[in-house]
């Protein structure tokens, strides 16, 4: 398994580095786009022989500051039956801001006005070369890597207007915690286990979304070739593929982020993400 990761130590320098377990081999320094999974991003990481560290003796980063986020809305089924909403004939997109792009460890910040923060666990999927008009057949070959990220959605601002702001909802700062890492696609045995991730949130100790990527209404090539149709995916773009069913709006009563919580998402081979939540100061 090849894991790059973006951090910083206490002097205030950014590295990029691999991750092996808990230890992370200093590759070198970080550009300020962080961790872009292309070829020459990957031969860095795998030739790191600098300093080691210690993951928790670091500030993890995000891995990259992405020049697009392209979020997948109700890509399953649990997600869309909870919703009572109409099962979508294409991929349902949605943009968020870069700018709500926070490290895998670092705190979710809940704004004054947003009185209805919710958690919504998903596999991340990094591009590593221009797309353009890509077949499902040939989508593969454009995937840099897979990570772990939250959506985190502001579900007043997403909801109050007739005709739903998903992108300022999605978009608040700290709202997209991602990381730890960029996993490699080589890091997993055949396409079986590749397409077959657990997706698992839990909040505050309690287990709230259990679901699996091999439960996705429209999977990954599916995505990648329906995107590009008129849209070049960059390298460095994340595309976040959709949560499973058991978000805080649609429990009853409703589970909300409050501050004090952390809320955790792992995908087991992929990473785990651990993030507090606390009230804008």
């Amino acid at each position: 398994m090849t894991q790059a990761i973006h951090f910083e130590t206490g002097d205030g320098r950014r590295y990029l580095g691999r991750l092996d377990g808990t230890t992370i081999t200093t590759a070198g320094d970080a550009p300020a786009a962080g961790f872009v999974p292309d070829a020459d991003g990957w031969a860095l990481i795998a030739g790191a022989d600098g300093e080691t560290h210690e993951i928790g003796d670091v500030h993890v980063l995000a891995p990259g500051t992405p020049g697009k986020i392209l979020a997948i809305g109700l890509n399953y089924l649990s997600h869309v039956e909870e919703t009572n909403l109409q099962l979508p004939d294409v991929p349902m997109m949605f943009g968020k801001f870069p700018s709500s792009v926070t490290g895998a460890f670092d705190p979710i910040v809940i704004p004054h006005e947003e009185t209805r923060t919710d958690y919504e666990g998903e596999l991340g999927v990094i591009i590593s070369k221009p797309a353009y008009r890509v077949s499902e057949e040939d989508a593969w070959d454009y995937v840099g890597g897979f990570t772990v990220l939250n959506d985190v959605s502001g579900r007043r601002a997403q909801l109050e207007t007739p005709m739903r702001q998903f992108t300022l909802g999605k978009s608040f700062d700290t709202f997209t915690p991602v990381g730890p890492a960029v996993v490699s696609l080589d890091s997993f045995p055949d396409a079986e286990a590749r397409d077959n991730l657990p997706v698992r949130t839990t909040l505050s100790g309690e287990l709230m979304q259990d679901g699996n990527t091999r439960q996705f209404i429209f999977d990954i090539p599916a995505v990648i070739s329906y995107l590009s149709r008129g849209v070049t995916l960059e390298p460095g773009d994340l595309i976040a593929t959709g949560t499973p069913g058991g978000v805080g709006d649609e429990r009853t009563p409703p589970r909300y982020l409050r501050p004090g919580d952390v809320v955790e998402v792992e995908i087991p081979g992929v990473g785990r993400i651990a993030n507090p939540v606390r009230a804008e100061a």
